[in-house]
């Protein structure tokens, strides 16, 4: 899989040290064997890393920790992003920053940013790097597609203004938009991922009746409508970079070859009169932007 994505172009690989405990890394660095130099190797820390409570989080000492062992599972000398994978709420923002701009000088990272951080989370860790003199966050990984418009609204004017690049991912949305005939069956309806699929709910329902919308549209403009939701993702001026994560080669096949696809601006005022501007259809799939409701008991009482 990772080397027909580079064989095809593709340049930049993401991942993170929480996927699968390690094991997504060890894989990723296998797999670049040879051909380090052809991408720019993206990972991420900050979720938790088992029980242990210093396994986490964007403190100096866990950072320094983090760091090592994700160079050694993806066994090279350095990354090319490194991201912090959540805001961490107990970690005053200069110290992550002070301790990922000594990662930059050492050599063993090339640039820092952020996945998931609200508007006013990045504005603050700008102020604060340019005031303290560390390295700014040069990147925002978040949520983005046809049917998850939110981030529209603050998040991607946010990394505008400050010149950043952003990486979106699930452009696809769990699969809404693969083109299946039937979005709500699959490897995702099971489990924690189930109620995404639940045509009980109000917003799950909104997302089936947007999907047959888009799908005609889709035919009309002669895309498969997985084309046609990659190609809505990077038209919009604050994205870089489109991730994917196909699950067999196949579907990495039929991903790169709508790469070069394009849409005029009439297809794209026809997606904003199925889904518009800055909306996300289904409440539940809201990630940053509007504010959710605050479930994260620390966050309770500040």
């Amino acid at each position: 899989m990772i080397h027909t994505a580079l064989d095809a172009g593709i340049n930049i690989i993401d991942t993170a040290d929480v996927y699968s405990g390690g094991e997504s890394e060890e894989i990723v660095g296998k797999a670049l064997e040879g051909r380090r130099d052809e991408v720019v190797l993206a990972t991420k820390f900050g979720l938790a890393m088992g029980d242990d409570a210093n396994r986490r989080g964007g403190s100096a000492r866990w950072i320094r920790r983090a760091v090592e062992e994700s160079l050694r599972r993806l066994d090279t000398d350095h990354i090319d992003l490194y991201q912090m994978h959540r805001p961490d709420p107990n970690t005053d923002i200069d110290e992550t920053l002070a301790a990922l701009s000594d990662l930059v000088r050492a050599g063993k990272v090339r640039a820092v940013g952020g996945s998931f951080f609200a508007p006013e989370e990045t504005v603050e860790a700008q102020w604060t790097a340019e005031r303290r003199g560390h390295r700014p966050l040069r990147t925002e990984q978040c949520p983005y597609s046809i049917l998850t418009r939110g981030v529209e609204n603050r998040v991607l004017p946010t990394a505008r203004r400050y010149g950043m690049g952003v990486l979106t991912f699930g452009p696809l949305n769990s699969g809404w938009l693969s083109g299946r005939a039937d979005p709500t069956t699959g490897h995702r309806n099971a489990g924690l991922g189930a109620k995404m699929f639940d045509l009980s709910q109000p917003g799950v329902r909104a997302k089936a009746e947007a999907v047959q919308k888009l799908t005609a549209l889709a035919t009309e403009a002669g895309l498969p409508l997985a084309h046609l939701a990659l190609a809505f993702v990077r038209a919009h001026p604050a994205v870089t970079s489109v991730l994917i994560g196909p699950r067999h080669p196949e579907h990495l096949t039929d991903l790169l070859a709508g790469a070069d696809a394009e849409l005029d601006d009439d297809v794209l005022d026809r997606i904003d009169e199925i889904v518009a501007p800055g909306v996300d259809v289904n409440p539940d799939d809201f990630y940053i932007d509007p504010t959710p409701p605050i479930t994260d008991k620390r966050l309770r009482r500040r």
